[in-house]
């Protein structure tokens, strides 16, 4: 796992763009996962921003889901595939034809899980997957004490993370209670895992991801196991790392061939 410590929030994007801009230049047509949240939004920002400048080109780049509210209507504004559309598709001139992602709708979710899984398979696999982090530690909507070897499912949401999504809706009662998620397994399937935070609220749940034990509680710490994870992080959200001034020097130190 590599760790990059940067200054503020518009660094974060800006790494982790480069990161995305880096893979689609060399693979035009590769698979993005996107994850929604407060996080990645200025990744996308210095995505729609590089887009415009004519410095990158996404005409063949596909993008899938990470994870949906079950039991919205279609439509919905916070429903993750509108969201998606507002804050990803539009901003850099994609179609939904390039657009993957679960049917939290389905009358059959298990059957629309299972599906979801033969889509990313049949698609060729996820090239990187953009992830967030809640202050519980989880990623995508697996909370603690999730399975790492769990797949595409539906899972029942901690008061804790409803309470942390309520900002988005008008009251908590309009927090839906569940969700369908790619599993632990399902994201770590990925070729690049690319985690961002910013911000205090975020420096216990990255604490415990990079120097924390192994453990199904801090479902994010199943980075740890993957062969190409990258976390990019503020120095807020840096802040209760122990080893933070090796991984300054490491990433200062970086070959300028070796990419993230």
């Amino acid at each position: 796992m590599e760790i990059v410590i940067v200054a503020d929030r518009d660094a974060v994007g800006e790494v982790a763009a480069g990161a995305i801009a880096d893979l689609v230049s060399a693979k035009p047509d590769a698979l993005v996962g996107v994850a929604t949240g407060s996080s990645p939004l200025p990744v996308y920002a210095s995505l729609a921003r590089r887009v415009a400048a004519g410095e990158l080109d996404v005409s063949r780049t596909r993008v899938c889901q990470l994870d949906e509210y079950v039991g919205l209507p279609t439509g919905h504004p916070e429903s993750y595939r509108a969201v998606i559309e507002r804050e990803v598709l539009t901003p850099l001139g994609l179609t939904t034809d390039s657009f993957l992602g679960p049917d939290g709708a389905a009358d059959d979710l298990p059957a629309a899980c299972a599906d979801y899984e033969r889509v990313l398979r049949e698609a060729g696999g996820v090239d990187l997957q953009l992830l967030g982090i809640g202050s519980d530690g989880h990623i995508g909507f697996n909370e603690p004490c999730s399975s790492f070897s769990s797949r595409t499912r539906v899972k029942t949401l901690t008061q804790r993370t409803r309470l942390d999504n309520a900002r988005f809706f008008g009251s908590l009662d309009e927090v839906p209670w569940h969700v369908v998620t790619q599993g632990i397994a399902t994201i770590s399937d990925a070729r690049h895992l690319v985690l961002v935070a910013t911000g205090e609220s975020k420096a216990e749940a990255i604490a415990l991801t990079v120097e924390g034990p192994l453990a199904a509680v801090t479902p994010a710490s199943a980075l740890q196991l993957h062969p190409h994870a990258t976390v990019i992080v503020d120095e807020a959200a840096a802040s209760r790392l122990k080893h933070a001034d090796y991984f300054r020097s490491t990433f200062a130190a970086k070959p300028t061939w070796q990419k993230l």
